[in-house]
């Protein structure tokens, strides 16, 4: 099996550069760093012509921050490269992520073994939400087929003609990457992730986030802690709608 692991990290993160080119040396397969879309050099134009409000149903709430636009284009840019390389699978992670060595390495020799091309795997840093059918188990290790995928991008195995059909679906855009995913209405992929959890978040550890631009008022936390599960109960009702 053609594969390959690619990092998304932005150059200018330095900190969070010598975590990924010591994970480089610990990932059980061979990895590169696929450099990541950054937001301060995107003009007005270039997001015009990727990004529009409400494309979309369920409408998603919130304008899109530049930081969020560049990651879309980031992990669009990775599915390219899979695409393109014509990898059977490629395993997508964000340079803020560490792995439990063993375990993961345990887990990632299952999903190789039972991906499909046309399957995307999350290894999530939690299972808040998940439920449904495991369609693979060794050694305490399982895949799951969610009947909503979770939110968060921070780990992906994705196989070539997902990766194609991904690209084909998100040409325009109107919120973020992991929410378009949980849309399975929009493209063929199955999405299915990974147990236990082997994956960790570290971004405290490498300075903090990169994101930029959040709306720190007291009006648009709230405005955002409101809309957030409103949004969440439209968007299970529609996807629950569409599978019927």
């Amino acid at each position: 099996m053609k594969t390959a692991a690619l990092i998304i990290h932005l150059e200018r993160a330095e900190k969070r550069g010598e975590h990924v080119r010591a994970l480089i040396k610990r990932l059980p397969i061979e990895a590169e760093i696929i450099d990541a879309i950054d937001a301060k050099e995107m003009s007005a134009g270039e997001i015009d012509s990727i990004y529009s409000r409400s494309l979309h149903k369920p409408h998603y709430p919130f304008a899109l921050r530049p930081s969020e636009i560049a990651c879309f284009q980031s992990h669009r840019k990775a599915w390219a490269t899979i695409a393109e390389r014509n990898l059977d699978a490629g395993l997508i992670i964000e340079d803020d992520v560490d792995i439990d060595d063993e375990a993961f390495t345990a887990q990632l020799e299952l999903a190789l073994g039972s991906i499909q091309p046309n399957d995307y795997i999350r290894f999530p840093r939690w299972t808040r939400g998940e439920q449904g059918p495991t369609i693979a188990r060794k050694d305490g290790h399982s895949i799951m087929e969610p009947r909503l995928p979770g939110l968060g991008m921070q780990m992906q195995l994705v196989g070539r003609e997902a990766a194609a059909s991904l690209l084909k679906a998100t040409e325009r855009f109107d919120r973020p990457v992991d929410t378009t995913i949980q849309m399975r209405w929009l493209h063929p992929v199955r999405i299915l992730s990974a147990r236990p959890i082997t994956i960790r978040e570290i971004d405290f550890d490498l300075g903090g986030t990169v994101v930029q631009g959040k709306d720190k008022s007291l009006g648009g936390r709230l405005k955002r802690e409101i809309l957030r599960p409103y949004y969440r109960v439209a968007l299970n009702l529609y996807s629950r709608l569409r599978r019927a």
